[in-house]
């Protein structure tokens, strides 16, 4: 027996190395604070960059007219109301249907500021009739809202590459949309 004791202690040496506390793990408690350093350096540049690009943007779209024509955040009026979005929404769909004429004479630039401001009146009064239907008169209403939009922006990329075939078929189908559309309503 005491032949295997000297053997064990000589087989698990202790050793100290020069850079002992490298090797100490921190603190739960030293780790946050890092951490929270960190973070809120983080946090800062982060709040600060968005910040300067809401600002830039801002300051952009208010100044220049062309850029501010192509933007509306305004996706429902809060003022307006569902006899008001019905008596409206022909009207802006014939606006909407009437950028045929700037698109036969292939004026792609204006016909896609007039699809833009057209569009985003009958979204606006279609968003609103659609949310004061009961739930069970919605989906068939929201499907032929998601046909009409999607092919107007169709329209508007296809105007924007002056493709003329991908612009008459998104066309076409916008038509038919606003048709099946005014059955319901």
């Amino acid at each position: 027996m005491m032949a295997i004791r000297p053997l064990v202690s000589q087989a698990n040496p202790p050793r100290i190395s020069p850079t002992f506390s490298s090797h100490i793990k921190p603190s739960l408690e030293t780790r946050e604070i890092a951490l929270k350093a960190l973070h809120s350096k983080m946090s800062r540049r982060i709040g600060a960059i968005a910040t300067l690009a809401s600002v830039l943007l801002a300051g952009d779209a208010i100044f220049n007219k062309e850029f501010a024509n192509g933007l509306d955040f305004s996706m429902v009026a809060p003022e307006q109301t569902v006899e008001e979005a019905e008596s409206v929404i022909r009207g802006h769909a014939r606006e909407l249907v009437e950028v045929k004429a700037l698109l036969d004479s292939q004026s792609w630039g204006v016909a896609q500021k007039e699809l833009r401001r057209s569009s985003s009146r009958l979204k606006q009064d279609l968003f609103t009739i659609i949310q004061s239907k009961p739930g069970r008169e919605r989906p068939p209403l929201r499907k032929l809202y998601e046909v009409i939009f999607s092919n107007v922006s169709n329209l508007d990329f296809a105007a924007r590459d002056e493709n003329a075939s991908l612009v008459w078929e998104s066309y076409k189908k916008i038509v038919v949309a606003l048709d099946d559309l005014f059955s319901i309503i």
